[in-house]
């Protein structure tokens, strides 16, 4: 893949994202934020509909959908992404359609899809006006967008903070995306082009029976911290993975040697 022009931050940010997101195991932490999308798909997803899974990492929601008896096509801006979500829904026994596609940019004509979803994936892209447009472009008159997006409340918004002061990309002046939990922010992103917006605020736990079970099923699998670990010298890098685990010590809720730790996310289902 070409470098993108020196003076274009945002393509850079989205080569980088590309790049970052083929880094450890996605696979793992997908499988502690499956059952999140399995919910969201029983809300919003009828057997006869045309579902569109948008920056749909290997496929979780995607597979509900189809597992609903949906057709369905899903979409990830990273190549490794598409890759993984292809090969483990052929292992399931399902025909979805996978393709390389920017959640601000999407390759659908007007009105294809009955819903489209994105679970933890689209609040990620830099202009989030840009993907609330193309999610209700893309969905048919009546039908429906559906998010679920980590809100700024628990670990994974702390851990955020902690990879940010960690980054070697300078920095580029674009909303928090986890902004995208934040319910007044929602619905004002979606002010216009939705007929209604229902909305819930809820917790995810990221479970792990030991500390040590954390480092090999989190530290060593997150895609942001492996990238990290590529990019920094040692010594910085010993210094992210003791801060992370400093961060897990103080917010662990679980007991008797178990890790718990909790998030935000803000459920979102709206109509066109």
């Amino acid at each position: 893949m070409s470098a993108p022009p020196p003076d274009d931050p945002l393509a850079r940010i989205k080569q980088g994202s590309r790049w970052l997101w083929s880094q450890g195991d996605y696979s793992r932490v997908a499988a502690k934020l499956e059952s999140v999308a399995k919910i969201l798909a029983a809300q919003c997803v009828a057997p006869a509909h045309k579902v569109l899974d948008v920056a749909a990492g290997n496929g979780n929601f995607a597979l509900a959908a189809a597992r609903l008896g949906a057709t369905v096509t899903a979409s990830d801006v990273t190549p490794h992404m598409v890759e993984l979500g292809r090969d483990r829904s052929v292992s399931e026994g399902h025909r979805i359609q996978w393709l390389e596609a920017d959640a601000e940019a999407l390759p659908f004509d007007d009105g294809t899809f009955d819903v489209a979803a994105s679970v933890f994936g689209a609040m990620f892209a830099p202009r989030p006006d840009r993907v609330a447009s193309e999610l209700f472009r893309v969905v048919r008159p009546g039908g429906t967008v559906a998010m679920a997006n980590y809100g700024g409340a628990g670990y994974l918004r702390r851990l955020s903070d902690i990879l940010s002061r960690f980054s070697t990309i300078p920095a580029v002046d674009i909303p928090s995306p986890f902004l995208w939990g934040d319910p007044d922010v929602a619905r004002q992103r979606f002010e216009g082009i939705a007929s209604a917006v229902e909305m819930k605020s809820q917790t995810l736990a990221l479970a792990y029976d030991s500390l040590d079970l954390w480092r090999t099923l989190f530290a060593q699998t997150n895609p942001p911290l492996a990238a990290l670990k590529v990019l920094l010298p040692e010594a910085a890098y010993s210094s992210l993975v003791d801060q992370s685990q400093e961060l897990v010590e103080e917010l662990n809720v679980g007991r008797d040697g178990r890790i718990v730790l909790e998030s935000s996310y803000l459920v979102v289902i709206a109509r066109k």
